[in-house]
């Protein structure tokens, strides 16, 4: 749901599978491999949910972290 009342984004199965697949093979060709520590800095949507499975398919550990962080606690989530 968004942060608007009423106003949702609705995704099959299908649809977050096929993103995640695309979304993995992408972190893929960007070098991410197994075991590779992966920050996900996005607001919450289908992207970051399809972005989290992406990474635990191909064995990425990844943290999320949302705005709202100064750039210094950003810097220290990123490097915890």
């Amino acid at each position: 749901e968004k942060d608007e009342p009423g106003e949702e984004v609705r995704v099959t199965y299908r649809e977050l599978l096929e993103l995640t697949c695309r979304l993995g093979n992408t972190l893929k060709q960007q070098g991410v491999k197994r075991g590779d520590r992966v920050t996900i800095y996005m607001p919450p949507c289908p992207l970051a949910v399809a972005s989290m499975l992406a990474c635990a398919r191909i064995g990425a550990v990844h943290a999320v972290v949302f705005a709202g962080f100064s750039a210094e606690s950003l810097a220290d989530r990123i490097r915890d």
